[in-house]
């Protein structure tokens, strides 16, 4: 067993574990901190998709040694580090995701998010095409993709100040019910 020193969250954490242990091992086996899933296990999935110093990183390719010292944020920190700085309720992401339907099980919806976040922290207005590109390590087999995109295209709205596109089910219920009143 090694003691290993991260920064997860804002908070400095010592944690006893294996040396052979990954940091998703660390994060859900030693710390309790479950949004973080484990999927494939090989990199496939990004499931298991964290934030190492900003950067998008997958936990379960990751030996914990190789992050020590290193600042973690998980699915777990972004709520309170939105209201650390002086926002109310949950992270702009985390709202949009909710109320554009961007999520089924909720597995892949951690590892999107914190992908996403890591998007709007380099790039503040991302094209859709630049949104893809940054969401292709992460998987979802329950929504497709559509309101994921939609998602963070409308958290990047809300952040602008502008409004954003009729989400695509939305346009597709006005077409339904503009058929529907045509004679």
């Amino acid at each position: 067993m090694t003691v290993f020193s991260f920064h997860i969250n804002g908070d400095r954490v010592e944690v006893a574990a294996p040396d052979h242990w990954t940091l998703l091992e660390v994060l859900r086996y030693r710390l309790g901190l479950t949004g973080t899933k484990q999927g494939c296990d090989k990199g496939d999935c990004g499931a298991c998709t964290v934030l190492v110093d900003g950067r998008p990183w997958l936990a379960c390719l990751t030996l914990a040694k190789s992050v020590e010292g290193r600042e973690i944020t998980t699915i777990e920190g972004l709520m309170p580090a939105h209201r650390k700085s002086g926002g109310a309720g949950a992270d702009p992401l985390q709202d949009a995701f909710d109320r554009c339907g961007a999520l089924q099980c909720g597995f892949c919806q951690p590892g999107m998010i914190l992908s996403a976040r890591a998007l709007l922290a380099r790039n503040p207005r991302p094209t859709r095409v630049e949104i893809r590109h940054a969401l292709s390590g992460n998987l979802c087999r329950c929504t497709g993709y559509t309101q994921i995109f939609e998602a963070v295209e409308s958290a990047v709205a809300q952040a602008c100040g502008t409004t954003t596109a009729a989400r695509a089910w939305e346009a597709q219920r006005e077409r339904a019910c503009e058929r529907e009143d045509t004679p």
